[in-house]
């Protein structure tokens, strides 16, 4: 049976539509900063509940670790935006690698130090003398401006311990206090056996050296291109709402990202305890603000990086060209 000329063309019509939908879903990568958990759920929800789909995007998202480094990735074209803390972004900046921030995902600071209280240490004048833990790879900026702001010089006043990504310093009495994220460090000193009334912890937020963390960076030459903005536009409103959810339902976040852990590492128990205390930090999910970055935070910032003594983390003030909320902008239409 011969098909009419109108079914025909009304056929290829369609074709032509499920070719173009089928091409059209425009690849994007971005970069963690660290391994799947909750840190980064609100990703891993976008992609798993087809958000990033709906948007017309096929994103990879690719784990970071400890020897990955989000300024690298990026400066070798091999991510289109990295999660990174804005220390290290500024830093990248100023030495050459141009990283805006286009979207602000963590307003709060979760860093901070977690000491014995049998070492001795129940407030900041008592760090003088002490082994403290310090993560690098970017993560010792605030912790050295901090100290600056203290008077304390490092390897004279303070000796620092050059701490890997566990606990293990202050549960065998190396160090008298660690680095830690209230999501995630700290509850592994707890779920060690450490009872928290034997913790003093110092929160940088709460010692106002704080630094904004988690946030979306992409390089500046990119921005110039209309289509790459929209396609960034897409992805942030997609991710918003993984945060959303996740920030919303912190047990279905956390079956996500152990779902998305190949290594089997993670447990549901662990991601949703982090996930809970990861919404602290984002104080505007599920408002129209989510991932604005305020201008006063990136200026107090910007403040406490340029005041760390003989070694501030940048020389210059960056200034707007640092950030930009075009494609935020582009997000909230």
């Amino acid at each position: 049976m011969r098909s009419s000329p109108l079914k025909s063309s009304l056929l290829a019509a369609a074709l032509a539509v499920c070719g173009v939908s089928a091409s059209a879903a425009d690849k994007l990568t971005v970069q963690l900063k660290w391994l799947p958990q909750a840190q980064f759920a609100g990703y891993y929800v976008a992609q798993s509940k087809g958000y990033y789909k709906a948007e017309g995007l096929d994103v990879t998202i690719k784990p970071g670790g400890p020897d990955i480094s989000p300024v690298q990735v990026i400066a070798g074209n091999g991510a289109d935006v990295v999660v990174n803390w804005m220390p290290d972004a500024l830093a990248a900046r100023e030495a050459g690698v141009p990283l805006v921030n286009i979207a602000q995902v963590f307003n709060q600071s979760g860093l901070m130090l977690t000491c014995k209280k049998a070492s001795g240490v129940s407030s900041p004048k008592d760090f003088k003398g002490k082994t403290l833990g310090v993560w690098y790879g970017g993560n010792e900026y605030p912790f050295l401006n901090w100290m600056a702001k203290l008077g304390l010089k490092p390897d004279t006043d303070i000796k620092i311990l050059k701490q890997g990504f566990n606990v293990d310093p202050l549960l065998q009495n190396q160090a008298a206090c660690i680095s830690t994220m209230i999501y995630n460090e700290y509850w592994q000193v707890v779920d060690a056996g450490v009872k928290e009334s034997d913790l003093v912890t110092f929160f940088y937020e709460k010692e106002g050296v704080a630094s904004l963390e988690d946030g979306l960076y992409v390089l500046e030459s990119k921005l110039k291109d209309p289509a790459f903005v929209a396609r960034m536009g897409k992805f942030l409103k997609a991710t918003f709402k993984g945060w959303n959810d996740a920030v919303k339902n912190p047990a279905e976040a956390a079956k996500i990202v152990v779902a998305a852990d190949t290594s089997g590492s993670a447990s549901e128990k662990v991601q949703k305890r982090q996930m809970e205390n990861v919404a602290k930090l984002i104080t505007n999910a599920g408002t129209p603000k989510i991932g604005y970055l305020e201008p006063a935070a990136f200026e107090r910032t910007v403040k406490v990086l340029m005041t760390g003594g003989s070694s501030p983390v940048i020389k210059k003030d960056p200034g707007k060209a640092a950030y930009s909320h075009v494609v935020w902008e582009a997000a909230s239409k």
